[in-house]
């Protein structure tokens, strides 16, 4: 069909608004299966028209645009699917006017098989399309050509009975009057005209009709006549006229025998009219009924069968010569008190349409789509085969519980082992994760540092019965027997199936509570498998099913066998992470040493390791005395996370120690030798730093100078006698260690009295995802003013417990000196 055919696109919106609820939900349905932003049907004339629209980004119903920016005007002329996965550098289209405005980012179309139009879903984003994308939208696309057929024949039809109404009213039937004794044949003008008589020529006799009739139906008007002399009785015939031009007409004509006395037929008298219009226009219904894909039939009031076209009979499975004339409940009687009868039955009685979905039984085993029409000859109905789509919405349903199960488990495990509730937290959350989409019950076993089974977890979909079912998980193992489902999920690494769990397990434990909790749970059917990551066995788990529910399909088995897949990597890497964290936190731990203790002044410091493993490693303190007399501390954090920052910050602390107990220097010299020296000793990392030294100026009036230079560490805090907290730091902040090697290094000064409490500490303290330095370090000044008169050790304490409560992503070391008074 060419572009260009106004006409037809004219009929074609035409029957788009008479069908629209139907492909509205067909378009609903591609929005829902497929999740495209749009879904639309688009037809074709002198412009795009959007018939039908659904979807997050429908515009309105109706729209027009013109063919030169129409992506459907493309599907259209190409005649089948086009499937556009990146508009952008798709040379089809690329250069339409949706896809340049960025409207349109991926397309995918189905020309409407018979209409000037298309069946399109698309979004603004690129999309990778794939086979079953293509399918599902034919497939819809074949049901709204079909109900756009459905609704042209109807419209048809109804124009078809308002013509034969107006000829009716218009008093357009002629009249005869046939006197069987004499022959002598009465015709009015108008049926003259029918049968192509003039006046003057018209011999008046019965010859006059039979002269004009079609060869093939003479003989059949002949038997009627016949029948009517004979019985007396009324008759109702169509027959054809050939006109002398060579035209043939229809004619209907109604009559009946006039009996005399006697009761012998003496006259027939009737009416007639032309009636070829309507059987024109009931054979072009017919010719569409029997060409469009969907199934139509019609029911009298007796719900006979009275029309069947050739897709009905396909689905039904019976011809239209054994289904004519029978009854439906008979040919069907599983429909009997099904949908359908309850649907076909509340249409006969109300004369309104239903539509409905329904599925019918072997041999047929199929889901119908059904519009019943009410009439007053009885029932129309038209179906469709949706047990393609039915197959397609079960499956995207299926999946999309699977996904979302998956997601649940990916997010019960990964906030249970981040919350470090340990592996047995992390399968209880598991077990209520399964339960009820899974099983109606369930045990997880954990494989503990002993190398025994052990079960740590359970759920019940009903809580009266959790109870029971964790007695049943604190006895049923010890027992087993060799032989039980889940020693043999633990042997193969498989999973294994019981189809009769009082068979394998019920009927032989052994008397006692483990049993009487074994019957009360009373499991149908179960399903154990082994939770193996990087070949060991970390666990199991076994799913139970009550005696009313099915078995595992395949599917569900599969399903759960991803789910102990994910189960088994989560808790492997959880093991893992501990054993770095833990190694970590002992290299860290062994490297750090107990401070000096000075004469004037108190010392206290504290390491707390990060609660992920993989934050350990790289935050350091020191505290010695230099030969002179000095005290020097020294805080720092190596950037990484991990036992190579920690060896890292193992060989920084050391150097730094060393440069400054051998040349005595100041912090800014000992930083800067120790850049250096890392440059030297190619001590390849990154880290800030901090340096603080105490000099006692004068032991009479107590007072102490504090030196202290910063290579770009969080700035110190001094807590005053008076309860004031001084913060040390400049407005430049010092280059971090092991970014220029030469760079110069301040120094600062400040005279402390005796009393006073100076705090070096590292970014875990004040820094996180929830918590930015600046906010922290303010945090900080805030509590040290509020607990600066704790003794040193519950300081610490104290500071850590109100700014990390949780503990921290990064870990924490602090060091704190107290000039004695």
């Amino acid at each position: 069909m060419a572009l260009d055919d106004p006409a037809r696109g004219a009929a074609a919106r035409a029957a788009a608004v008479a069908a629209g609820p139907v492909v509205q939900r067909l378009a609903d349905l591609a929005v829902r299966l497929l999740g495209p932003d749009v879904a639309q049907v688009s037809l074709i004339g002198e412009v795009q028209t959007a018939a039908v629209v659904s979807g997050p980004g429908a515009g309105r119903p109706g729209t027009e645009l013109p063919l030169a920016a129409s992506l459907c005007a493309v599907t259209v002329e190409l005649g089948q699917p086009l499937v556009v996965r990146d508009a952008a550098v798709d040379p089809r289209v690329a250069d339409r006017l949706p896809i340049s405005a960025g409207e349109v980012g991926a397309y995918l179309g189905v020309p409407l098989d018979g209409w000037q139009g298309a069946l399109c879903v698309f979004g603004a984003a690129p999309r990778d399309w794939t086979d079953r994308d293509v399918a599902v939208l034919e497939l819809l696309a074949e049901c709204v050509a079909a109900e756009l057929r459905l609704a042209e024949v109807s419209a048809e039809s109804e124009a078809a009975g308002w013509r034969w109404a107006l000829a009716i009213d218009a008093a357009e039937i002629g009249s005869f009057d046939w006197d069987a004794v004499g022959d002598q044949l009465t015709w009015d003008d108008r049926l003259l005209a029918v049968y192509g008589w003039d006046r003057p020529a018209f011999p008046g006799t019965l010859s006059a009709l039979i002269e004009r009739l079609h060869p093939d139906d003479a003989e059949g008007v002949r038997a009627t006549i016949s029948t009517a002399l004979t019985t007396g009785e009324g008759f109702d015939q169509e027959h054809r006229v050939r006109l002398p031009s060579g035209e043939v007409r229809w004619v209907r004509a109604r009559g009946r025998a006039v009996l005399d006395d006697a009761g012998t037929a003496v006259r027939v008298v009737g009416v007639a009219h032309d009636s070829t219009q309507r059987r024109r226009a009931e054979t072009q219904v017919s010719r569409v009924l029997e060409s469009m894909p969907a199934a139509f039939f019609s029911l009298g009031r007796d719900w006979a069968f009275t029309y069947v076209n050739v897709e009905a009979e396909r689905l039904l499975g019976s011809g239209r010569e054994v289904l004519l004339g029978g009854d439906l409940w008979e040919f069907f009687p599983d429909a009997v008190g099904s949908d359908f009868e309850v649907h076909y039955r509340q249409a006969m009685e109300s004369g309104e349409p239903s539509v409905f979905q329904a599925w019918y039984p072997p041999p047929l085993d199929s889901w119908y789509e059904v519009r019943a029409w009410p009439s007053a000859e009885g029932l129309s109905v038209y179906f469709l085969d949706i047990s393609e789509r039915r197959r397609a919405e079960e499956a995207t349903r299926r999946d999309a519980e699977r996904l979302a199960l998956l997601a649940r488990v990916s997010d019960t495990l990964s906030t249970a082992l981040i919350d470090r509730r340990g592996a047995s937290g992390a399968l209880q959350e598991l077990t209520q994760a399964v339960v009820p989409g899974l099983c109606d019950w369930a045990i997880a076993s954990l494989v503990e540092e002993d190398g025994r089974l052990h079960d740590v977890a359970s759920w019940h979909r009903d809580p009266a019965a959790r109870p029971v079912a964790a007695s049943y998980a604190r006895l049923r193992l010890a027992a087993l027997t060799n032989t039980a489902p889940i020693v043999a999920a633990l042997a193969t690494g498989e999973l294994t199936v019981v189809p009769d769990m009082a068979a394998a397990v019920g009927n032989v434990l052994p008397a006692g509570e483990v049993r009487e909790a074994y019957w009360t749970l009373d499991p149908g059917t179960a399903v154990a498998l082994a939770l193996v990551a990087r070949g060991r066995v970390l666990g199991a788990m076994t799913l139970y099913r009550g005696r009313d529910r099915a078995p595992m399909d395949a599917r569900e088995r599969e399903l759960l066998r991803e789910v102990a897949d994910r189960v088994a990597v989560a808790l492997d890497s959880a093991a893992l992470q501990e054993q770095q964290r833990r190694m970590a936190e002992e290299l860290q731990r062994s490297l750090l040493t107990d401070p000096p203790e000075p004469e004037h002044a108190e010392i206290a410091v504290r390491y707390v390791p990060a609660v992920q493993a993989a934050q350990v490693g790289g935050d350091w303190y020191d505290a010695f005395l230099q030969p002179g007399g000095a005290t020097v501390v020294a805080i720092g954090d190596v950037v990484g996370h991990d036992t190579v920052a920690a060896a890292a910050m193992g060989q920084l602390r050391s150097l730094l120690r060393g440069i400054a107990y051998s040349s005595g220097g100041g912090p800014a010299a000992v930083l800067s030798d120790l850049d250096l020296a890392m440059e030297g000793l190619q001590v390849r990392t990154l880290a800030t730093a901090a340096v603080a030294r105490l000099e006692q100026v004068d032991q009479v009036r107590g007072e102490t100078r504090l030196r202290w230079s910063n290579a770009g560490h969080p700035p110190l805090l001094v807590h005053t006698p008076d309860g004031r907290v001084e913060v040390l730091a400049t407005e430049r902040a010092d280059l971090m260690l092991g970014v220029e090697p030469t760079t110069s290094r301040r120094e600062q000064v400040t005279v402390l009295d005796p009393g006073s409490t100076v705090l070096l500490y590292t970014d875990g303290l004040v820094e996180g995802s929830d918590l930015p330095l600046d906010d922290g370090v303010a945090r900080l000044v805030g509590l040290l003013a509020e607990l600066g008169e704790l003794p040193l050790e519950e300081l610490l304490d104290a500071i850590v417990a109100r700014l990390r409560p949780q503990g921290s992503e990064d870990d924490v070391a602090l060091v704190a000196v107290r000039l004695r008074c």
